[in-house]
Protein backbone atom coordinates (compact mmCIF):
# COMPACT_ATOMS: atom_id res chain seq x y z
CA UNK A 1 0.00 0.00 0.00
CA UNK A 2 1.02 3.59 -0.54
CA UNK A 3 2.49 5.22 2.56
CA UNK A 4 0.92 8.38 3.96
CA UNK A 5 2.08 10.83 6.60
CA UNK A 6 0.08 8.74 9.09
CA UNK A 7 1.70 5.38 8.30
CA UNK A 8 5.08 5.80 10.00
CA UNK A 9 3.74 7.40 13.23
CA UNK A 10 1.16 4.63 13.52
CA UNK A 11 3.77 1.91 12.96
CA UNK A 12 6.00 3.58 15.56
CA UNK A 13 3.09 3.67 18.01
CA UNK A 14 2.40 -0.03 17.49
CA UNK A 15 6.08 -0.80 18.18
CA UNK A 16 6.29 1.42 21.28
CA UNK A 17 5.04 -1.25 23.71
CA UNK A 18 2.51 1.23 25.11
CA UNK A 19 -0.73 0.11 26.76
CA UNK A 20 -2.56 1.83 23.89
CA UNK A 21 -1.03 2.89 20.55
CA UNK A 22 -3.68 5.56 20.05
CA UNK A 23 -2.92 7.10 23.44
CA UNK A 24 0.72 7.15 22.31
CA UNK A 25 -0.32 8.99 19.13
CA UNK A 26 -2.48 11.42 21.09
CA UNK A 27 0.42 12.30 23.36
CA UNK A 28 2.60 12.91 20.31
CA UNK A 29 -0.07 15.11 18.70
CA UNK A 30 -0.50 17.01 21.98
CA UNK A 31 3.22 17.69 22.24
CA UNK A 32 3.37 18.74 18.59
CA UNK A 33 0.52 21.23 19.05
CA UNK A 34 1.99 22.69 22.25
CA UNK A 35 5.46 22.98 20.68
CA UNK A 36 3.96 24.60 17.58
CA UNK A 37 2.10 27.16 19.67
CA UNK A 38 4.81 27.93 22.23
CA UNK A 39 8.09 26.55 20.89
CA UNK A 40 11.22 28.22 19.58
CA UNK A 41 9.54 29.03 16.25
CA UNK A 42 7.38 31.55 18.11
CA UNK A 43 4.23 30.56 16.25
CA UNK A 44 2.20 32.44 18.85
CA UNK A 45 3.54 35.66 17.28
CA UNK A 46 1.93 34.80 13.93
CA UNK A 47 -1.44 36.43 13.33
CA UNK A 48 -3.04 33.32 11.80
CA UNK A 49 -1.95 31.12 14.72
CA UNK A 50 -3.14 33.67 17.26
CA UNK A 51 -6.48 33.81 15.44
CA UNK A 52 -6.82 30.03 15.85
CA UNK A 53 -5.92 30.03 19.54
CA UNK A 54 -8.21 33.01 20.14
CA UNK A 55 -11.11 31.21 18.46
CA UNK A 56 -10.65 27.80 20.10
CA UNK A 57 -9.04 28.54 23.45
CA UNK A 58 -7.74 25.58 25.47
CA UNK A 59 -9.28 23.00 27.77
CA UNK A 60 -8.12 22.77 31.38
CA UNK A 61 -5.87 19.79 30.65
CA UNK A 62 -4.03 21.58 27.85
CA UNK A 63 -3.78 24.85 29.76
CA UNK A 64 -1.87 22.80 32.35
CA UNK A 65 0.39 21.44 29.61
CA UNK A 66 1.01 24.99 28.35
CA UNK A 67 1.92 26.11 31.86
CA UNK A 68 4.25 23.15 32.33
CA UNK A 69 5.91 23.81 28.97
CA UNK A 70 7.54 26.84 30.59
CA UNK A 71 7.08 29.61 28.04
CA UNK A 72 5.20 31.99 30.34
CA UNK A 73 5.55 34.97 27.98
CA UNK A 74 4.16 33.00 25.06
CA UNK A 75 1.25 31.78 27.16
CA UNK A 76 0.62 35.30 28.43
CA UNK A 77 0.54 36.72 24.89
CA UNK A 78 -1.92 34.02 23.79
CA UNK A 79 -4.06 34.62 26.87
CA UNK A 80 -3.94 38.39 26.47
CA UNK A 81 -5.65 38.40 23.08
CA UNK A 82 -7.88 35.43 23.97
CA UNK A 83 -9.23 37.22 27.04
CA UNK A 84 -9.90 40.36 25.02
CA UNK A 85 -12.13 38.25 22.80
CA UNK A 86 -13.72 36.44 25.77
CA UNK A 87 -14.52 39.69 27.54
CA UNK A 88 -16.08 41.18 24.40
CA UNK A 89 -18.24 38.06 24.05
CA UNK A 90 -19.05 38.10 27.76
CA UNK A 91 -20.24 41.70 27.54
CA UNK A 92 -22.43 40.84 24.54
CA UNK A 93 -23.91 37.80 26.29
CA UNK A 94 -24.70 39.75 29.47
CA UNK A 95 -26.18 42.71 27.57
CA UNK A 96 -28.76 40.56 25.77
CA UNK A 97 -29.38 38.01 28.51
CA UNK A 98 -32.99 37.28 29.42
CA UNK A 99 -33.66 34.48 31.91
CA UNK A 100 -36.18 31.91 30.74
CA UNK A 101 -39.46 31.69 32.61
CA UNK A 102 -39.73 28.63 34.83
CA UNK A 103 -42.73 26.63 35.96
CA UNK A 104 -43.41 25.52 39.50
CA UNK A 105 -42.41 21.95 38.59
CA UNK A 106 -39.08 23.12 37.12
CA UNK A 107 -38.34 25.06 40.30
CA UNK A 108 -38.88 21.89 42.32
CA UNK A 109 -36.37 19.89 40.28
CA UNK A 110 -32.86 19.37 41.61
CA UNK A 111 -30.12 21.10 39.66
CA UNK A 112 -27.93 18.83 37.54
CA UNK A 113 -25.70 21.18 35.51
CA UNK A 114 -23.42 18.38 34.25
CA UNK A 115 -26.25 16.49 32.60
CA UNK A 116 -28.91 19.03 31.69
CA UNK A 117 -28.77 20.74 28.31
CA UNK A 118 -28.22 24.51 28.53
CA UNK A 119 -31.47 26.41 28.95
CA UNK A 120 -30.08 29.93 28.70
CA UNK A 121 -28.06 31.80 26.09
CA UNK A 122 -25.13 32.05 28.52
CA UNK A 123 -25.24 28.31 29.19
CA UNK A 124 -25.22 27.62 25.44
CA UNK A 125 -22.35 30.08 24.91
CA UNK A 126 -20.17 28.50 27.60
CA UNK A 127 -21.04 24.98 26.38
CA UNK A 128 -19.84 25.98 22.92
CA UNK A 129 -16.60 27.38 24.39
CA UNK A 130 -16.04 24.14 26.30
CA UNK A 131 -16.53 22.04 23.18
CA UNK A 132 -13.38 23.50 21.59
CA UNK A 133 -9.69 23.49 22.43
CA UNK A 134 -6.81 24.35 20.10
CA UNK A 135 -4.96 21.15 21.02
CA UNK A 136 -8.02 18.88 21.17
CA UNK A 137 -9.11 20.22 17.80
CA UNK A 138 -5.65 19.43 16.40
CA UNK A 139 -6.02 15.85 17.63
CA UNK A 140 -9.55 15.68 16.25
CA UNK A 141 -8.39 16.88 12.84
CA UNK A 142 -5.91 13.99 12.58
CA UNK A 143 -7.59 11.21 14.53
CA UNK A 144 -9.96 10.00 11.81
CA UNK A 145 -7.12 9.55 9.35
CA UNK A 146 -5.20 7.47 11.90
CA UNK A 147 -8.25 5.21 12.28
CA UNK A 148 -8.50 4.89 8.49
CA UNK A 149 -4.78 4.15 8.24
CA UNK A 150 -5.04 1.54 11.00
CA UNK A 151 -7.50 -0.51 8.94
CA UNK A 152 -5.62 0.03 5.69
CA UNK A 153 -2.48 -1.33 7.33
CA UNK A 154 -4.38 -4.17 8.97
CA UNK A 155 -5.65 -5.37 5.59
CA UNK A 156 -2.50 -4.76 3.54
CA UNK A 157 0.55 -4.98 5.82
CA UNK A 158 1.61 -8.30 7.35
CA UNK A 159 4.07 -6.67 9.77
CA UNK A 160 1.32 -4.40 11.10
CA UNK A 161 -1.05 -7.33 11.59
CA UNK A 162 1.65 -9.15 13.53
CA UNK A 163 2.19 -6.12 15.77
CA UNK A 164 -1.55 -5.96 16.38
CA UNK A 165 -1.79 -9.69 17.09
CA UNK A 166 1.03 -9.56 19.67
CA UNK A 167 0.34 -6.11 21.12
CA UNK A 168 -1.04 -4.96 24.46
CA UNK A 169 -4.45 -4.02 23.13
CA UNK A 170 -5.92 -0.55 23.66
CA UNK A 171 -7.43 1.64 26.34
CA UNK A 172 -11.20 1.19 26.66
CA UNK A 173 -11.81 4.54 24.97
CA UNK A 174 -9.92 3.64 21.79
CA UNK A 175 -11.00 -0.01 21.95
CA UNK A 176 -14.59 1.17 21.57
CA UNK A 177 -13.66 3.33 18.56
CA UNK A 178 -11.96 0.41 16.81
CA UNK A 179 -14.83 -1.94 17.55
CA UNK A 180 -17.27 0.58 16.09
CA UNK A 181 -15.16 1.54 13.07
CA UNK A 182 -14.35 -2.02 12.00
CA UNK A 183 -18.03 -2.63 11.29
CA UNK A 184 -17.87 -0.18 8.38
CA UNK A 185 -14.22 -0.34 7.33
CA UNK A 186 -13.70 -4.10 6.97
CA UNK A 187 -15.32 -6.68 4.73
CA UNK A 188 -16.89 -9.78 6.25
CA UNK A 189 -13.76 -11.90 5.74
CA UNK A 190 -11.49 -9.48 7.64
CA UNK A 191 -14.08 -8.66 10.32
CA UNK A 192 -14.08 -12.16 11.76
CA UNK A 193 -10.30 -12.32 12.17
CA UNK A 194 -10.07 -8.72 13.37
CA UNK A 195 -12.67 -8.97 16.12
CA UNK A 196 -11.28 -12.32 17.26
CA UNK A 197 -7.80 -10.80 17.66
CA UNK A 198 -9.07 -7.53 19.14
CA UNK A 199 -11.13 -9.29 21.82
CA UNK A 200 -8.31 -11.71 22.61
CA UNK A 201 -5.84 -8.84 23.04
CA UNK A 202 -8.24 -6.91 25.28
CA UNK A 203 -9.13 -9.89 27.47
CA UNK A 204 -5.56 -11.05 28.03
CA UNK A 205 -4.09 -7.59 28.60
CA UNK A 206 -6.85 -6.33 30.89
CA UNK A 207 -6.33 -9.52 32.95
CA UNK A 208 -2.55 -8.93 32.91
CA UNK A 209 -3.05 -5.45 34.34
CA UNK A 210 -5.46 -6.73 36.98
CA UNK A 211 -2.80 -9.20 38.12
CA UNK A 212 -0.01 -6.61 38.04
CA UNK A 213 -1.88 -4.00 40.09
CA UNK A 214 -3.10 -6.68 42.51
CA UNK A 215 0.53 -7.77 43.04
CA UNK A 216 1.40 -4.08 43.60
CA UNK A 217 -1.02 -4.04 46.55
CA UNK A 218 0.22 -7.39 47.86
CA UNK A 219 3.83 -6.20 47.85
CA UNK A 220 2.88 -3.98 50.81
CA UNK A 221 2.23 -7.10 52.86
CA UNK A 222 5.34 -7.66 54.99
CA UNK A 223 5.39 -11.31 53.89
CA UNK A 224 6.08 -10.21 50.31
CA UNK A 225 8.57 -7.41 50.99
CA UNK A 226 11.54 -9.41 49.68
CA UNK A 227 9.76 -10.76 46.61
CA UNK A 228 10.28 -9.38 43.11
CA UNK A 229 8.04 -6.48 42.04
CA UNK A 230 7.86 -7.94 38.53
CA UNK A 231 6.11 -5.49 36.19
CA UNK A 232 3.91 -4.02 38.92
CA UNK A 233 5.87 -0.89 39.88
CA UNK A 234 4.10 1.35 37.35
CA UNK A 235 0.89 -0.72 37.16
CA UNK A 236 -1.21 2.03 38.78
CA UNK A 237 -0.41 4.52 36.01
CA UNK A 238 -0.93 1.92 33.29
CA UNK A 239 -4.27 0.79 34.72
CA UNK A 240 -5.43 4.39 34.83
CA UNK A 241 -4.45 4.81 31.17
CA UNK A 242 -6.18 1.57 30.18
CA UNK A 243 -9.39 2.42 32.00
CA UNK A 244 -9.49 6.08 30.96
CA UNK A 245 -12.93 6.80 32.29
CA UNK A 246 -12.33 10.16 33.98
CA UNK A 247 -14.74 12.99 33.20
CA UNK A 248 -11.95 14.84 31.37
CA UNK A 249 -11.32 11.87 29.10
CA UNK A 250 -15.04 11.48 28.38
CA UNK A 251 -15.22 15.14 27.39
CA UNK A 252 -12.17 14.75 25.16
CA UNK A 253 -13.67 11.57 23.76
CA UNK A 254 -16.67 13.54 22.53
CA UNK A 255 -14.30 15.71 20.51
CA UNK A 256 -12.71 12.66 18.92
CA UNK A 257 -15.93 11.13 17.63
Amino acid sequence: MKESIYTIPLMDAMKANDECPFCYIERDLEQHAIRFALGSGASYMEDDVRAQTDAAGFCRHHYKMMFDYGNRLGSALILSTHFKKLNAQLEEQISRFEPAKSSFLNRMKKTAPDTDAPRTSIGAWVADLESHCYVCDHIHANYGRYIDTFFELYVNNAEFRSLFEHGKGFCLHHFSHLAEAAANRLDEKHKKAFYSTLFDRMRSNMKRLEEEVTWFTEKYDYRNKDKDWGNSRDSVQRCMQKDRLSRLQRLQGNLLR
